[in-house]
């Protein structure tokens, strides 16, 4: 098969790729399962896919088509050709803002495509949690809904037209279409003309047709997903004669690609919401009282009825982006209800929110109704879009487990059936988690096992099958918005009857008589409880590390931890920084996802002596920046900067280092010695002939510049001034201040801004030597080295470091390894996480002070001056970007704002090595760099990271200040 791949891949416009790295990263998605492909395409055009189509045909195998942010169910794995349309079939074509349509290729990502429309006042409505990465193309094969349904129904309502390949790689028009028109179809010696006549066929026959409406999921229920959607058909002309006008796309919506291969799509949008909007967050002591409160809610003029029980509360303490949105949150809710209204008016908005708020409060089964407006709405929000994810922090190999997550019922019969379905998870001795969209009558409920274990194998069969006989009682919907897949597609029988199963197989048989479109999806499908993504019973690996991941029982459950759901796949436009790689390179494999996957695998199925021994972790990890990002914005908390930490220092104990690679990890050991002939070091590194020399030792891009030697190092303006420094101390703090690596050999004039700035203020500067940081030696992965400096540092600190006598830093990736690899790397942990209690960044430390009233204005200029920020990866990721903006605010007419940047690009040596710089410089341009550039010429860039302000100026030109330097000119 390989020799046909290699030919097939010669024809090929795209990318097709059969190797072990793409094979394993396409083996999962956000779903229990896990299948080898045959191979991975990346299609460019038609022709493209119509070779696959040829290709699957002729040689017995089949195309699996996958897009992203929609897949909870098994839809998108399998064992032939994975087809992967998100890297090139991504353009918007046509608006027209008359008909409010739009016609987009299946890789628009749903988020996009509404700032796209902004200008119009246009939206496409439907909105998933996964709505900043999802895409169109997933969003129809799974008919998403999301947060809006209730006002704007699915995504099946949506679609207008769609072009399509059928299985004969012919080319297909579905839409709407009159009943004469039917007719002529039903005519065609073609394969669209067999599809009709079988349509008609089925649908005009009277015990079929009642069928039908005994066995499928009440009509009340709107989202309604179960198996592919001929109750749908069934209402339109010529099968009812007041019905709809017959629309094909109202079948392939939710068809999870098993019907045809989608090229393009037709969306009917809707005018933007009233532009005025407050959330009431209803707060409720019991489960049982928040759902029997939902019909009395659903009175009202909702736009979303939102609901998080307290598992997924309880999750997003320890999420580092998330915490910050729990600001609503009172007390110790079991669950709470967000309750969106909207208006034109804001006195009529006041209206209905006091209405709302008088009937929660007569009702008396909620205590707290917070009203949320502005950011304070999308902060709600996103704590509840993140619950998915967020479940995947559950430390262990318990994890709540999607497969009976999806249930629609009635409204009428919510509580009720969550009566019933929490008697049954009682039964088995499960505490559910219960999120989503509770005025639509689906939850999201989740059971916690161990998959891992026959025993609870087991028991994820017996709770997905009694909770569908139980949905079939209520005449609900096993399926609401997430799709058949693998889990669910098994039950379908039980869902709609065996006569009505019997037609989806005479569906799936016309239109793919050979089977090549996704096959084992919804019908003829495998048995829910195979192909699970661990093998069961298993040996667990033990793998020993030198980082410390008992904060996840080990580092192969810390990539386990990554449960697919895709946050890594946002498109540079969104807010974040994570995943710069991806955002520069659009393949999977440069995801957070594809690295903990990858590591995952090896992990575990390695048979080499040492694990981590292999090439494809090596390609997979060699683009991660190491920027910390999804250490805080995954949901899980995957952490890929130390899993590559970890990996690196692992696989050179069977692969040397390379020269580069050492010389970066020893940079200290160079700096220092060169700086005590700094005006020699500088020659050489500045002057063209013998800088060309030392970039090509190093593996240095030519485009780079080279950092200087500063004349005189920290530590010696410390000592030379000290007394000096102390000579009017006012404030009873003392500072440690941490002499950083970079700052001391490279950049100490910054530092002698740090000094006098903290003098200038009052405060005690107190100095003892110490080691270098260690950050080099960790982000090569030399982390033998890096324990050593580790243990010495917080030897030399544990004694002086408390709450009076602070640690401050000034390079964020240096003095934030105090809060982060320390407690990794340390043998005195209780040490470390004592000295990490009290270690600051140092505009955290003035930002903190300013806040106590400790610093005012009165010290500083009343100039005015305009300020641009870019804040360094780790200080987002490890604490916040608002102490930067605070400090630069605190001049009275100084105007700081906070440019809307993810990673810069540099990350340390990443973006000096020729072979990254290409990427480095990539991720630069999403928006920094534009951002910089725009800047009028008099405002101030102001970047706290040593890499970032040698990455602006090699991007841009531009010199960009520390935000200490800015602050230093200040005083007066």
């Amino acid at each position: 098969m390989k020799a046909k791949l290699e030919q097939l891949k010669n024809t090929f416009s795209g990318a097709i790729f059969y190797d072990d790295l793409h094979r394993i990263l396409y083996a999962t998605d956000a779903s229990v399962y896990r299948k080898l492909p045959l191979a991975v395409a990346y299609p460019k055009h038609i022709a493209d896919l119509k070779l696959l189509i040829d290709f699957a045909n002729t040689n017995n195998t089949s195309l699996i088509p996958r897009t992203a942010g929609t897949s909870l169910a098994g839809q998108c794995v399998g064992e032939g050709i994975v087809v992967d349309v998100s890297k090139y079939f991504t353009e918007i074509l046509t608006i027209d803002e008359t008909a409010k349509t739009v016609t987009v290729q299946p890789g628009v990502v749903r988020d996009a495509l509404n700032n796209h429309l902004k200008a119009t006042h246009l939206f496409f409505g439907p909105n998933t949690s996964t709505s900043n990465r999802c895409m169109i193309g997933g969003m129809v094969g799974n008919n998403s809904s999301g947060t809006t349904s209730i006002k704007y129904g699915v995504t099946r309502d949506k679609v207008i037209e769609m072009d399509v390949l059928l299985s004969d790689g012919s080319e297909v028009t579905f839409g709407e279409i009159t009943t004469e028109e039917f007719h002529q179809k039903r005519t065609l010696n073609t394969l669209e003309g067999t599809i009709y006549q079988k349509v008609y066929d089925m649908l005009s026959d009277e015990a079929n047709q009642q069928e039908i409406t005994a066995q499928f999921p009440k009509e009340a229920i709107h989202r309604r997903n179960t198996g592919y959607a001929i109750d749908e058909l069934l209402k339109s002309k010529p099968f009812s004669a007041n019905g709809e006008t017959f629309n094909m796309c109202k079948l392939l919506s939710g068809s999870e690609g098993t019907l045809a291969f989608t090229t393009q799509i037709t969306l009917q949008l809707d005018e933007l919401p009233p532009t005025q909007s407050c959330v009431v967050a209803a707060h409720y002591k019991s489960i049982e009282d928040c759902l029997q409160s939902v019909s009395l809610t659903m009175q009202h003029n909702l736009y979303t009825c939102e609901m998080m029980d307290k598992i997924i509360l309880d999750c997003t303490k320890s999420n580092l982006a998330q915490a910050k949105n729990r600001f609503f949150v009172k007390g110790d809710p079991q669950a709470i209800l967000l309750l969106e209204l909207r208006s034109n008016s804001e006195e009529d908005l006041q209206t209905q929110t006091k209405a709302l708020i008088a009937s929660l409060e007569n009702e008396n089964k909620s205590y707290h109704y917070p009203v949320l407006k502005g950011d304070e709405i999308s902060k709600a929000m996103e704590l509840r879009k993140a619950g998915l994810g967020l479940l995947g922090n559950i430390i262990g190999d318990k994890k709540a487990v999607a497969c009976i997550e999806d249930t629609a019922v009635a409204l009428e019969d919510l509580a009720d059936y969550i009566d019933e379905f929490s008697q049954l998870m009682a039964k088995y001795q499960q505490k559910a988690v219960y999120y989503a969209h509770a005025g639509a009558g689906e939850l999201h409920l989740r059971p916690i096992l161990n998959l891992k274990k026959k025993a609870d194998v087991v028991l994820f069969r017996k709770i997905t099958h009694d909770v569908a006989k139980l949905v079939k009682k209520y005449n609900g919907s096993f399926s609401g918005e997430h799709g058949d897949g693998i889990v669910r597609a098994e039950f379908i029988p039980i869902m709609i009857g065996a006569k009505n199963y019997e037609l989806l197989k005479e569906v799936k048989a016309v239109f793919d008589p050979n089977n090549i479109f996704n096959p084992g999806k919804i019908v003829d499908a495998a048995k829910m409880d195979t192909s699970l993504r661990y093998e069961i019973d298993r040996t667990e690996p033990e793998i020993e590390t030198l980082y410390d991941f008992s904060d996840s029982e080990g580092i192969l459950r810390a990539a386990e931890k990554c449960n697919g759901s895709g946050d890594c796949r946002k498109p540079a436009s969104f807010s974040g920084a994570m995943c710069p790689s991806y955002r520069a390179t659009t393949n999977e494999k440069d995801t957070t996802r594809a690295r903990a996957n990858a590591l995952r695998e090896f992990l575990t199925v390695s048979e080499k002596e040492n694990k981590f021994d292999h090439k494809e972790l090596k390609e997979v990890f060699d683009l991660c920046l190491s920027c910390k990002a999804c250490a805080s914005e995954c949901p899980s908390n995957v952490d890929v900067a130390a899993l590559k930490a970890e990996f690196l220092h692992q696989y050179y104990k069977s692969n040397k280092p390379t020269f580069r690679d050492k010389a970066f990890a020893f940079s200290t050991k160079s700096n220092r010695l060169a700086s005590k002939f700094p005006g020699l070091s500088n020659f050489a590194k500045t002057n063209r002939f013998t800088s060309k020399m030392i970039k090509n030792r190093l593996g240095v891009a030519q485009e780079r510049t080279l950092p200087i030697n500063s004349s005189k190092t920290l530590d010696k303006i410390i000592q030379n001034s000290l007394n000096q420094l102390n000579a009017n101390i006012l404030k009873s703090k003392k500072i440690y201040v941490f002499s950083d690596e970079f700052t001391n050999y490279l950049e100490s004039d910054i530092g002698q801004d740090a000094l006098i700035v903290l003098s200038k203020l009052g405060y005690e500067i107190k100095h003892v030597s110490h080691e270098e940081s260690g950050r080099t030696f960790i982000s090569k992965g030399f982390l033998a080295e890096a324990k050593k400096v580790a243990n010495k540092n917080v030897n030399i600190f544990k004694d002086l470091i408390n709450e009076n006598a602070v640690l401050v830093g000034i390079e964020p990736s240096a003095i934030l390894t105090f809060r982060d690899e320390y407690i990794r790397l340390a043998d005195d942990k209780e040490a470390a996480k004592k000295i990490a209690k009290h270690t600051y960044l140092l505009e955290e430390f003035l930002a903190a002070e300013i806040k106590a009233g400790e610093i005012t204005s009165e010290s500083f200029t009343e100039e005015a001056k305009n300020i641009k920020i870019h804040v360094h990866c780790y200080q987002k990721a490890l604490s916040n970007q608002k102490c930067t903006y605070d400090i630069l605010n605190l001049p009275k007419n100084y105007k700081p704002t906070i440019i809307a940047s993810g990673c810069c690009g540099m990350a340390g040596s990443f973006g000096y090595e020729k072979e990254h710089y290409e990427v480095s410089m990539k991720v630069g341009e999403q928006s920094l760099f534009p951002a910089v550039r725009a800047a009028e010429v008099d405002t101030i860039i102001a970047a706290n990271g040593t890499s970032c302000r040698h990455q602006i100026k090699d991007g841009t030109d531009k010199d960009a200040l520390h935000p200490i330097t800015v602050l230093r000119r200040a005083l007066i």
